[in-house]
């Protein structure tokens, strides 16, 4: 059957996309059973108990809407952070929200600035709002700041995407190298600093609010899906000023978030003692992926998320065959899409029983692939 007549030319133009292929695809389509999740960087390490139990409580209300006002969270993000319940807008996870600060400054044409195999989500709200997409590659595994400076001048943009720490490569930038990125911006070009890996990074690596919190032009993308356990939950939130943080509410879906979800993100955030626990964990985890990495005549790349990019010193196609071969196995990882950075294979971090899986598949796949 055809499609309607009447969708616009944009959308009959771009094609259905996912940028992400699923575990639960793959199973689908190969016919294979994934034994060791450790490819989305997810937390196999799970939500605290304290969270599930809460997330149970609230399941019996679940035909209430949540607040569409997100204020008791606004407020808990507030007491955390030690900021204002008004420098806070909250959404359906970190997609959610990039698709709504695409929203608020692309118009079809307009240039957006962004690094060359960087997070394809943020690329995929680009195009849906008919965008073009001007990419600097990256330079020693990392975003090159410098670049994407040059191209924001080059291009007049009015928008610009950077992750610190990154997805896919785990690398990063220290605060200050961000800091005097975010000052020399033109006013015009509002900076998305994706910080969703900002619990796993070392010391130094994230500026204090106070350093960026009044900028007009940044916005700061967080998320419980990580270090939090809270993937599946989808919450996020935006650190901005309080006059960008009020434009989300001409744009969202008032009741996108999920009663249960809120309740999650509330625990969560009273639970400190758990999150400490958890990126002890992650650190182990990101020790012995490097262990079995370097087992096996892989380089692992220094990390401040909760995966480890592994470069396979070869090209995408052999990192291709790893990844396909420790499928075969039931392990999920995945890779970077574009060259020279699909070379690597990025795996997360899991519990032992992953870590022995993934140990005891990978010398088989460099076997069996040569």
């Amino acid at each position: 059957m055809p499609s309607f007549a009447r969708f616009t030319p944009l959308l009959s133009s771009l094609p259905a996309t996912v940028p992400f292929v699923g575990p639960e695809a793959i199973e689908r389509n190969r016919g294979l059973r994934v034994r060791a999740r450790i490819g989305a960087n997810e937390s196999g390490f799970g939500p605290a108990p304290s969270v599930v139990a809460a997330m149970a409580e609230a399941a019996s209300n679940t035909w209430h809407y949540s607040d569409p006002e997100n204020f008791e969270l606004k407020q808990a993000l507030a007491a955390h952070l030690g900021c204002s319940p008004t420098n806070i807008a909250v959404g359906e996870g970190i997609d959610a929200l990039l698709g709504h600060i695409v929203r608020m400054i692309i118009e079809p044409g307009m240039p957006v600035v962004t690094s060359l195999g960087a997070y394809p989500t943020f690329n995929f709200h680009v195009a849906g709002y008919g965008g073009r997409l001007v990419t600097a590659p990256y330079v020693q595994d990392r975003e090159d700041l410098a670049g994407l400076f040059e191209l924001v001048k080059r291009e007049n943009a009015p928008l610009v995407y950077f992750a610190n720490p990154d997805n896919p490569m785990g690398s990063w930038w220290n605060a200050d190298a961000v800091v005097e990125f975010a000052e020399a911006l033109p006013e015009t070009c509002l900076l998305i600093l994706d910080e969703a890996y900002c619990e796993t990074a070392p010391d130094g690596t994230t500026p204090a609010l106070s350093r960026l919190i009044d900028r007009p032009n940044v916005m700061r993308t967080r998320t419980l899906s990580k270090a939090y356990g809270l993937a599946g939950a989808r919450v996020g939130y935006v650190i901005t000023t309080p006059e960008n943080a009020q434009a989300f509410d001409k744009i969202r879906n008032h009741f996108g978030m999920a009663r249960i979800s809120v309740a999650g993100a509330l625990a969560a955030l009273k639970d400190q003692a758990y999150l400490t626990d958890v990126l002890q964990k992650i650190s182990a985890s990101r020790d012995a992926i490097s262990d079995i990495a370097r087992a096996n005549g892989l380089l692992p790349l220094v990390s401040a998320t909760n995966f480890v990019a592994i470069d396979c010193c070869r090209d995408g196609v052999y990192a291709r065959a790893i990844v396909d071969g420790l499928m075969e196995h039931g392990v999920f990882i995945r890779m970077p899409g574009v060259a020279p950075l699909n070379r690597c294979i990025r795996i997360s971090t899991g519990l032992p029983q992953d870590m022995a899986l993934l140990a005891e598949a990978l010398p088989q796949v460099l076997k069996t692939i040569g």
